[in-house]
């Protein structure tokens, strides 16, 4: 059952930097945007959540990636959603978002919409509603999400490979490409929460198991690795250094229910990726870590909440700065 948290947004908005810079306008964010122009929007969306997550929960955190992926390259506008157009090719074409699987599903939410209100609701409020409300349904927190973001009407290849994170990151580039979006440490440490219900493909972090130090041999892991988790992968899961197919789970046991269980699997030394493990590498971060993995859940949900709202606001595009897409997959016209 999902946690209702009410207090984070107003702490989330007034921050300084980039991730507000909405404010700056007289078509900030704000919360119930669509309240007279289209009052059932949010519900609609909800709703549509509510009843096909559950039939494949796994969806969820796809939603919640790919609104992490678009809000990284251009802002949160939706941009990750657009087809490449005259033979180039857009962020969806980029190798970090080739795995990205929910385009669909926020096409038929998207199509509700338009039937209700057409021409109202952007596929960038689309993205961040349903994946507020995903991680809801698999008893994560439910907070509420500020709209008016617009759609933005470029999309490149090469601005997605050169803006989002990678798994092989040290903390400093983390931290650094976060901080380029106006977003800071907390928030690094609370979004790769996110983890929990994440998956990977293991060419994802597979250099990590096999010829780590360039000794050769099946034990030549990274040391920061689990051993035993290690050998465990290697045996269980990717065979092969090159295997671009089988999936692993983030958070094992328990990676569709959103929970503390990848803090605590990072402290055994059990995190997929070498950005995961980068948490640790840092005293503040590694204190974040250990602190909320001891605690109850809700005090990492109020936290994670609080940054995704904030991750939310980056580099937005309201009023005329970008439009209101029919199809999420095209510009207008």
């Amino acid at each position: 059952m999902a946690v209702v948290l009410t207090m984070v947004v107003l702490a989330a908005v007034v921050g300084s930097g980039r991730a507000s810079a909405a404010e700056e306008d007289g078509w900030r964010l704000r919360q119930g945007f669509y309240e007279q122009s289209c009052p059932q929007a949010e519900q609609i969306v909800r709703h549509y959540v509510e009843q096909h997550v559950p039939l494949a929960p796994s969806v969820a955190a796809t939603l919640l990636r790919t609104h992490f992926h678009d809000c990284f390259v251009r802002g949160c506008d939706a941009s990750v959603l657009l087809n490449g157009t005259n033979g180039a090719e857009a962020e969806k074409d980029a190798a970090p978002n080739l795995t990205l699987r929910g385009f669909a599903f926020l096409d038929r939410v998207k199509a509700l919409l338009e039937h209700e209100c057409p021409g109202v609701v952007s596929c960038a409020d689309v993205l961040a509603l349903a994946a507020r409300d995903a991680i809801a349904v698999l008893g994560g927190p439910f907070w509420r999400v500020p709209t008016g973001r617009r759609d933005g009407r470029v999309s490149v290849k090469q601005e997605a490979l050169d803006q989002i994170p990678t798994p092989t990151m040290n903390f400093t580039d983390l931290l650094a490409s976060f901080r380029s979006k106006g977003l800071e440490l907390p928030d690094l440490v609370w979004l790769s929460g996110a983890h929990t219900i994440g998956i990977a493909h293991c060419d994802s972090f597979s250099e990590r198991l096999y010829n780590f130090t360039g000794r050769g041999g099946p034990s030549d892991a990274d040391p920061s690795l689990d051993a035993v988790y290690a050998a465990n992968l290697r045996r269980t899961k990717c065979a092969t250094p090159t295997d671009n197919t089988t999936i692993v789970e983030m958070d094992p046991g328990s990676f569709l229910t959103f929970d503390l269980g990848y803090y605590r699997g990072l402290l055994k030394r059990r995190g997929l990726f070498q950005s995961d493990h980068a948490l640790l590498t840092d005293a503040a971060a590694q204190a974040d870590v250990e602190s909320v993995a001891g605690g109850p859940p809700e005090v990492f949900f109020q936290l994670f909440a609080r940054s995704m709202v904030r991750m939310g606001m980056v580099d937005v595009k309201t009023g005329g700065e970008g439009e209101i897409r029919r199809h999420c997959a095209v510009v207008n016209g």
